[in-house]
């Protein structure tokens, strides 16, 4: 059973809403709220072993849950010494099924991604034999030293992870942020494996900035100037480029340690003016530091213009302590963004940079019903090198992004309660569909079509020999390409082989199954095609109501 998460997109970004519901559940699973039993009831039952290395897990607590949108606990049991549970006198139903231990990582029965199978209790189903496997939680931790050896204390060590699968637009994450202690020592504990990149931010505590120099720019003469340094962005191991860090694999139950030796070199002072807006006001610079994917301010001072030259009312911004690195830098009006790769002290050239374009809109429902209050807009870059997803909040259904920097960029409606995709996009006379826009060298005032549909296309995959199949990966292709991946639903076979894509919007698609895929990268066009010709055609329509049928079932195919 697929939970998705639609404060983005329902293909881009899963849900954890349900996952962090049956945690909380299960902490006090004395609380649980029973359904009522019948003396001829069903029963599940199975083993928890540790994914890691098949032994059983004892005194983890196995619940099953409703499948209401609270996801209260049905039931709850302890397993045995032999790992082994059963939750006994069930009506007949579709449970998601989720297990917990001290030291392992919460998970629904069999978890792929942000799905799941729930278990179907009932006259023809068997589920007393399953096998439960839990992931032991990973570790990672280290010591961050200086050049002279001594222990960095208050760095900030930031944890990132790599994407895993295959959703479109999908990029390396934050996954946590430490603070070293006195012995320059930090830790993270309960990771999931996967594939993780480590960076730290520090300042050497001897170091001083411009504000501590009195407004003063140390000279390379000066005595103060061996203690005007900065600690580059370090990543591991010891490396200040991005591109050369070592990534470091975590397995289920792994412990691994990554220090790092950081080194001073001569901060930098950046100025850049702070130029006057037609509305009045000050448009002032800002410097970012892109950190795998993730913008960390750069702080700074601001100074009347020194120099009698220029405007008499443009002041003067400065970055002060800046450590050599790469940068994103914005400044002007019309704004004006440039990567900066900063190696020396320096007055920023007002012009450069590509400008930034405005972009607004208003959205619009395609059954014209009201929209929800409290949405939000993002833009997505599709770039190689991508640009940090910008995000504003919608007024009424309209909205607004002031700067965006030119390029390709996916607009995406965020709502917290369910899928809101955008269908088309119109600018002008001209209309497209999907929610992929290009941005050039003019302002855009776009409208965007939201659908509000609430059709479930509910289903089977079956196997060759007629059954039900679990577990397999579920792909609700629409047929026209620039829908893609707007309008895509993934979901996951339940027990009994039945499926559940939500929220659909009208439109052409082909629904397949495929087993063992949660390794294909299926949001390539090219590769999910392969599937089409078995797949099963269906037709959503704004009259097709919220549950749609599939008349036939949907084989199911190999990898």
């Amino acid at each position: 059973m697929g939970t998705q998460l639609y404060c983005a997109s329902a293909t881009r970004i899963l849900c954890r809403t349900a996952l962090l519901l049956a945690v909380t559940a299960i902490g006090a699973h004395a609380q649980s709220v029973p359904m009522p039993r019948t003396t001829t009831g069903y029963r599940i039952a199975g083993t928890v072993v540790n994914a890691a290395s098949g032994e059983p897990v004892r005194r983890a607590t196995v619940s099953v849950l409703s499948e209401e949108a609270d996801g209260h606990i049905v039931e709850s049991v302890e397993t045995d010494n032999d790992g082994r549970f059963a939750l006994e006198s069930l009506p007949a139903a579709k449970f998601p099924l989720t297990a917990s231990k001290r030291g392992f990582l919460t998970a629904f029965y069999d978890q792929h991604e942000g799905y799941n199978t729930a278990i179907v209790t009932g006259a023809d189903q068997d589920t007393s034999g399953l096998v439960f496997r839990l992931t032991p939680g990973a570790a990672l931790r280290g010591v961050v030293t200086a050049d002279s050896g001594d222990p960095v204390d208050g760095a900030k060590v930031m944890l990132f992870l790599k994407p895993h699968g295959h959703n479109p637009g999908a990029r390396i994450t934050q996954a946590g942020e430490a603070v070293t202690d006195d012995t320059g020592a930090y830790e993270f504990d309960g990771l999931a494996a996967g594939e993780y990149l480590l960076a730290v931010k520090a300042e050497p505590w001897y170091a001083m900035s411009r504000s501590a120099a009195g407004g003063k720019q140390r000279t390379e003469g000066d005595a103060g100037a061996v203690l005007d340094v900065a600690y580059p962005m370090t990543y591991f191991d010891s490396t200040t480029d991005e591109a050369s860090a070592t990534r470091i694999v975590l397995a289920g139950g792994s412990r691994e340690e990554a220090d790092f030796n950081l080194h001073a070199l001569p901060a930098l002072h950046l100025t850049a003016e702070m130029a006057n807006k037609t509305n009045g006001g000050i448009a002032s610079p800002a410097l970012l530091q892109i950190v795998c994917g993730a913008a960390i301010s750069v702080e700074r001072s601001r100074t009347p213009n020194p120099s009698g030259t220029g405007p008499a009312e443009t002041d003067v911004a400065e970055f002060y302590g800046v450590a050599p690195g790469h940068y994103e830098l914005t400044q002007g009006d019309p704004p004006r963004v440039a990567e900066l790769d900063a190696t020396s002290s320096q007055q920023i050239d007002p012009n450069l940079g590509t400008p930034a374009i405005a972009v607004s809109g208003r959205l619009q429902s395609s059954n014209g019903a009201a929209l929800p209050a409290n949405l939000s807009i993002i833009l997505s870059s599709l770039e190689d090198k991508p640009h940090i997803p910008l995000q504003t909040q919608c007024n009424n259904g309209s909205f607004n992004f002031a700067a965006v920097p030119p390029g390709a960029w996916e607009l995406i409606l965020a709502s917290p309660t369910k899928s809101l995709p955008i269908t088309a996009i119109s600018i002008g006379n001209r209309t497209h569909s999907g929610s992929k826009l290009n941005v050039r060298d003019q302002p855009i005032q776009l409208v965007a079509t939201v659908s509000q549909s609430e059709t479930r296309v509910e289903g089977f995959a079956r196997n060759e020999k007629g059954k039900g199949q679990p577990g397999v990966m579920i792909v609700l292709v629409p047929k026209e390409p620039s829908a893609f991946p707007a309008l895509v639903r993934r979901d996951q076979s339940d027990s009994d082989g039945s499926f559940s894509l939500r929220d659909v919007a009208p439109g052409q698609y082909t629904v397949v199954a495929i087993e063992e895929s949660w390794e294909l990268d299926w949001a390539r066009q090219e590769v999910i095609g392969r599937y089409l010709s078995h797949g099963v055609a269906v037709t959503v329509t704004v009259s097709s109501g919220k549950l749609l049928k599939l008349s036939e079932a949907v084989p199911v195919q190999s990898r």
